[in-house]
């Protein structure tokens, strides 16, 4: 086995969605591959599948003895790799894109089975020969060596008997206790099914609306990433949807004029015992891959617009970029080569079946340089705008609240009080911690980035200066607001106590709520002394509104 793994990693799209990502290869193969998917199951899932594909692909070139079967074998992965290339677009028209919403959710069982009683023997039974008396020429008539010998046979039994009890007992109890931890890994492995589930059915209602502009961006994630390419595709990109507008901009990695398979044939040369490749000529390659790319740009307008069944857009955007080093200064580059937008009703008149992917892109007044493979910056019809306005600079408070009644400060100050709290508790792992726009309530107050590839994720952060208790309203908004953020994790602090129903309603949810006495352990943690006084803090507040 030539195959090899690395770790699952986590990266986050323009909606703020997580995506999940796996590098694997194989050296015999020399074949490289970056495994993307919105569900980190599915992901390692497509992983192992990939390296067992190579896997199996490796094992049956080893195992061709010969060197014409090699070569014929090599041929027609060669010429069936060249010919999917030519499917790139039809492939797409044969497609339902539109997002199977079902398909997407977790439906297996737990896959451990039920641990079974190890034990197995039958008890001792008095009747058996062993625990028969055995009575002797003399002891047959002697009364008192009759009841020794009879005594004697019982203590057999008995013995026996408890030595036996004591290992059922002893195998019933590492069974009980191999059963409740089963239990407990099931229940376990159902919740997070369920919770994963559960957010695709909030998905889909959120995007049968229409009116979300994250739940629209995640599906058309989910649709571009369902796309089947060739493996040395990488299927990168970024969305930004503005929904008033009713327009979607996509950023699509697109691949290089080296990353082209250029094998079309294998010979084996029997006289010198070697293999004879033969390859497109570098005219014929620059063709291909400026075909594949046109093909590529109309497949992702398709597939966008063929999916859009709530009718959220109207105009695709796509911007092809790749990734190259600049002859000139030597350093990375990323130019745009190319750029075209369609309308919804324009693009659903074209036969793409029919057309020349070249001239249908400068039919849609598509921008490029006359050839790809110079790889010529042109500038985006429309650009992504990467920053997201919700976010406003912070300030720091923590130095400023010796002593001071945190239930009675100001909100928004209490809110950048969180923020900071957060960033330092989170430093360790590099993650980010950012503050929206001041809403005084509801919403998001907070969003923290950590990388951390096993705690990690998008976590929404909602700050609430209350001083009564917290009940379940406030839970089940930062729930609905973890869903449609696309969050791994909710976290409410509050500096009053939750209710039962709040703590009720939290149970078995990626939700943590923190109390104020929470909060003041949380400060003092990172060396910040302040106190909680909800009486108060009521008529400060109080006297404050008059």
């Amino acid at each position: 086995m030539q195959s090899w793994s690395g770790k699952l990693q986590t990266t986050y799209t323009k909606s703020g969605s997580p995506r999940y990502e796996i590098e694997i290869g194989h050296q015999g193969l020399n074949q490289h591959q970056v495994i993307r998917d919105p569900n980190s199951r599915v992901a390692e899932s497509k992983a192992r599948a990939k390296m067992q594909t190579w896997n199996e692909t490796w094992a049956r070139r080893q195992a061709v003895s010969r060197g014409h079967d090699l070569a014929a074998e090599r041929t027609e992965e060669a010429q069936e790799l060249q010919a999917s290339l030519e499917r790139i677009l039809p492939d797409a028209l044969e497609t339902d894109n539109v997002l199977d919403f079902e398909a997407l959710k977790d439906h297996s069982s737990y896959p451990a089975a039920m641990p079974e009683l190890g034990f197995s023997e039958n008890p001792p039974r008095k009747d058996d020969l062993l625990y028969k008396p055995r009575y002797g020429c003399l002891r047959s008539f002697w009364p008192p060596s009759r009841e020794k010998t009879r005594q004697e046979a019982e203590t057999r039994f008995q013995k026996d008997y408890q030595r036996w009890e004591s290992s059922r007992n002893r195998a019933q109890e590492e069974y009980e206790n191999a059963k409740s931890k089963w239990e407990a890994e099931r229940d376990e492995f159902l919740r997070q099914r369920d919770t994963a589930n559960a957010a695709i059915d909030s998905l889909r209602q959120e995007y049968s609306r229409g009116t979300n502009p994250q739940a629209i961006m995640q599906y058309c994630e989910l649709v571009l990433s369902q796309s089947q390419y060739p493996d040395f595709v990488s299927q990168v990109f970024e969305l930004d949807y503005r929904i008033e507008a009713k327009i979607l901009v996509v950023d699509y990695q697109l691949p290089a004029l080296n990353d082209m398979p250029t094998l079309l044939e294998v010979k084996y040369i029997q006289s010198r015992n070697e293999h004879q490749e033969r390859h497109l000529t570098s005219a014929a390659q620059v063709k291909a891959y400026e075909s594949l790319l046109y093909r590529m740009v109309l497949r992702v307008l398709h597939e966008l617009f063929s999916a859009d069944v709530v009718g959220a857009i109207d105009m695709v955007v796509v911007n092809g970029y790749v990734s190259t080093i600049d002859p000139a200064t030597g350093k990375p580059s990323n130019p745009c080569i190319l750029t075209v937008q369609a309308n919804k009703q324009e693009f659903s008149e074209i036969r793409l079946e029919n057309v020349d992917p070249k001239a249908c892109f400068k039919k849609l007044k598509g921008l490029s340089a006359s050839r790809l493979s110079s790889l010529t910056p042109v500038a985006p019809l429309m650009r992504i705008d990467k920053e997201d306005r919700r976010f406003v600079a912070s300030y720091d408070v923590a130095n400023q609240i010796e002593g001071e009644n945190l239930a009675a400060m100001d909100w928004e100050d209490f809110e950048h009080l969180i923020r900071e709290m957060f960033e330092k508790e989170f430093a360790s792992t590099g993650g980010e911690v950012r503050v929206t726009r001041a809403s005084r309530d509801g919403g998001i107050d907070a969003v923290i980035f950590d990388p951390d590839p096993l705690r990690g994720g998008k976590i929404v952060v909602q700050a609430k200066r209350y001083t009564n208790t917290v009940g379940v309203a406030a839970v089940r908004d930062l729930y609905g607001t973890l869903i449609n953020e696309g969050a791994n994790k909710g976290i409410l602090v509050s500096t009053a106590d939750y209710g039962p129903d709040a703590h009720e309603f939290a149970r078995g949810k990626p939700i943590t709520l923190l109390s104020g006495s929470e909060l003041l352990y949380l400060l003092e943690k990172h060396g910040h002394k302040a106190r909680i006084d909800l009486r108060e803090a009521k008529e400060i507040i109080a006297d404050r509104d008059k």
